[in-house]
């Protein structure tokens, strides 16, 4: 199983793994491969940077995700999302507040 992994600026150590089942014949034309997220997901991340192509078959295992987990959901709906630890993610919301309390009164 082949996939592209993208981050999104707006959401630090968040990654977007996109299922690429017909790789390389399907890098005959440009497509838009985050076209499988849906609409309202796909909003909320801003502009994509892709990160890597990843064969997961040669791959051993994965820094922060299950490997097995990641595959099941690239065949079962085309994506998979990393979420950032729990940790990172009390510390951005902490943060995220801490900027909205500093600009209420600019």
């Amino acid at each position: 199983m082949h996939c592209d992994i993208y981050k999104f600026p707006k959401h630090n150590d968040m990654y977007v793994y996109i299922a690429r089942p017909d790789y390389p014949d399907d890098t005959d034309e440009i497509k838009d491969w985050l076209s499988v997220l849906p609409k309202d997901f796909r909003s909320t991340l801003g502009v994509s940077k892709f990160v890597l192509h990843l064969d997961l078959s040669t791959t051993p295992t994965l820094a922060r995700v299950d490997k097995d987990e990641v595959i099941t959901k690239l065949k079962s709906q085309g994506y998979f999302v990393q979420m950032p630890p729990q940790d990172v993610m009390r510390r951005q919301a902490e943060l995220r507040a801490l900027d909205a309390q500093d600009n209420k009164y600019d």
